[in-house]
């Protein structure tokens, strides 16, 4: 295991193309830490650098406490697994695995060895004989990480593993990346677009945007504690709702939206009153969305299914929000600040 940091990294293509600026991060040792962004955000560049696979225009790569910036991949005791899986199609499972094995030219039994141990942890010792083209992607996927868990690395570097997977599969092969991070406890650092994945599977997330980490966190500091409006509305489906106020920006989760019906009052000093007009509902199941405007601008209340409104599709309803939900951002900049006196 090991701690990996970066300093000030910096990656330029040129013509004024700057990938990643300047990023501070470092993760604990045995941390799940997700780099989380929209495409082009700079995510995965940052991990191809901290991979040796990229080399960084300026600042320091540190894994291990130990300035790696000159080191090639092989010499960073990393090991990568990327969207493709890239496996060799001629080899059988138990030949990709045991792969960086030989280049490494470890014995044979210690190769049996390790092949054993990872194929079990990772569920596939009765596939070893099979070709790639003969397994689910699910099982490509986990053939991809024994073959990076045998090199026995310090830290583990995946770009996006899943996105190849149908989304149930996705659901239980997270829950399987997971159990597998914690059996082995090794630093892994996970690329995703994809805030379910983020929320659901990192100790921290790391939002990154136009090559600038936003802001990082825990999964429920990011989500409830906003830094700005870009992570406002990266994360969470529907986004947050933010609905101008004088030189500010006021916003509050679609869940915070408790509807004022049946002669049943809104206390004035712990909750705000928004009036939501042409509203119409997208059920959901369990839950409902309401979509609708505030003052001329969109916005959205998540409710469950079976909570009536006091009012036809189309018409008007008032909604409360507790002021203890709002997040208060300047209209300018998108940063989160305090309420001000002339707020609401």
């Amino acid at each position: 295991m090991a701690i990996v940091e970066t300093r000030k990294l910096t990656k330029d293509f040129g013509d004024g193309v700057r990938a990643v600026n300047e990023i501070d991060v470092r993760t604990t040792d045995g941390e799940f830490l997700v780099l989380l962004g929209p495409s082009g955000c700079g995510k995965t560049t940052l991990l191809r650098m901290l991979g040796g696979l990229d080399k960084q225009t300026s600042g320091d790569i540190l894994i291990g406490e130990r300035i790696v910036n000159h080191l090639p991949p092989r010499a960073r005791q990393i090991a990568m697994v990327f969207q493709s899986y890239a496996l060799y199609p001629h080899m059988s499972v138990r030949n990709n695995i045991a792969f960086p094995l030989k280049a490494a030219k470890l014995d044979k039994a210690e190769q049996s060895k390790r092949i054993a141990w990872a194929s079990g942890i990772l569920g596939i010792d009765g596939l070893l004989d099979r070709k790639p083209r003969q397994l689910s992607g699910g099982q490509r996927q986990r053939v991809a990480l024994a073959r990076a868990l045998v090199r026995e690395p310090n830290v583990f570097l995946l770009d996006e593993p899943l996105s190849n997977l149908d989304a149930q599969r996705r659901s239980s092969a997270r829950d399987e990346l997971q159990q597998f991070q914690r059996e082995i406890g090794t630093t892994t650092i996970y690329v995703t677009h994809d805030q379910v994945e983020a929320m659901g599977m990192g100790h921290r997330i790391a939002v990154i945007d136009a090559g600038r980490i936003r802001q990082i966190g825990t999964p429920r500091e990011i989500y409830e504690e906003p830094a700005d409006t870009f992570v406002a509305t990266f994360l969470g489906s529907p986004p947050m709702n933010l609905i101008p106020s004088g030189n500010e920006l006021v916003g509050f989760r679609p869940e915070n939206f408790v509807p004022v019906q049946h002669g049943n009052a809104v206390d004035a000093a712990s909750a705000v009153t928004f009036t939501l007009e042409s509203i119409r509902e997208e059920y959901l199941g369990s839950e409902k969305l309401v979509y609708g405007e505030v003052g001329g601008v969109k916005a959205v209340a998540r409710m469950a299914a079976n909570e009536p409104l006091p009012a036809a599709e189309h018409s008007t309803v008032t909604f409360g929000v507790r002021r203890s939900d709002l997040r208060i951002f300047d209209r300018e900049s998108g940063l989160r600040r305090e309420p001000t006196a002339s707020t609401l």
